[in-house]
């Protein structure tokens, strides 16, 4: 087991939306993703979803709520729950999520990332 450097992993890439893995525990893994504009609405009916905002700001939009998150701030979206994140400008994010989750969930389109790819 070698130590993760979560800036040396964020500047491998430069997509938006598109996770990349860079550990597992268990069966659950760690992954980084630059986030700009709007994602879609979308639920993961079979696990609740962990954002850690490493870098920047977010917003999560939910049926009757926004929650704005900040550098620093973490925020566990609920299985079954209906959101959809965005960022006015580039954030860095975490997720936190069991192997084989898709991002997109119940909603395949554009924006559904290839799963499983290492960084």
């Amino acid at each position: 087991m070698e130590k993760i450097n979560l800036k040396e992993k964020l500047s491998k890439f430069s997509d938006h939306w598109s996770p990349k893995v860079i550990a597992e525990m268990n069966d659950y893994q760690f992954k980084l993703v630059k986030i700009k504009g709007d994602f879609v609405w979308h639920n993961h009916e079979d696990t609740d979803e962990v954002f850690i905002v490493i870098e920047g700001k977010m917003k999560i939009e939910f049926e009757n709520e926004t929650v704005e998150l900040n550098e620093g701030d973490m925020y566990v979206v609920p299985k079954g729950i209906q959101h959809k994140p965005s960022a006015e400008n580039e954030c860095k994010i975490m997720l936190v999520e069991p192997r084989g989750v898709v991002n997109t969930g119940n909603t395949q389109g554009d924006l559904t990332a290839s799963n499983d790819v290492w960084i």
